[in-house]
């Protein structure tokens, strides 16, 4: 069976193309550090910000309604940065920007270790930047192998079961 490595790229629909470009070149390009760039498919326009994991593509929206975070569908799209003090660093910088961040706060009844920040696009989509957890650390470094061992790289850290 193919183990899937990641995600490859998120498509978002938006309502107003400059308008979002503008405020996702603070999140994910001055803030985050994504590149950018913009192509057509057919005659619409597109902007694709990407860094070495994955992309996230606007794309105009065909029809205007309201995006319902409750509705069927995207609730929220969160983001991993290494640390909580990337998760602070990254609150204050996306605030300096303009853009209406929560403080970085520790959600102990996510999990102890889990730091946040909370925030909205242009359209209503939620997202959320927070940092990589032991709990993740460790589902990564230890992923069982199909014949029931660990990953060799987790052994080699000295990590295996």
């Amino acid at each position: 069976m193919p183990d899937v490595i990641g995600i490859d790229h998120i498509y978002i629909a938006v309502a107003d193309l400059d308008r979002s470009e503008s405020f996702y070149d603070r999140v994910l390009v001055d803030t985050l550090g994504f590149r950018k760039k913009r192509f057509a498919l057919g005659s619409e326009p597109h902007v694709h910000y990407f860094n070495r994991h994955f992309g996230y593509v606007l794309r105009p929206a065909r029809h205007a309604t309201a995006h319902d975070a409750y509705a069927p569908g995207l609730h929220h799209f969160c983001l991993r940065v290494d640390s909580a003090d990337d998760v602070a660093a990254t609150a204050a910088r996306l605030r300096a920007l303009g853009i209406a961040a929560s403080p970085a706060e520790h959600r102990p009844e996510y999990a102890p270790d889990y730091w946040a920040t909370f925030f909205s696009d242009p359209d209503g989509i939620r997202l959320e930047v927070t940092n990589y957890r032991q709990e993740r650390r460790e589902r990564h470094d230890r992923w069982p192998t199909t014949d029931g061992g660990t990953d060799a790289s987790a052994e080699a850290a000295g990590r295996g079961d």
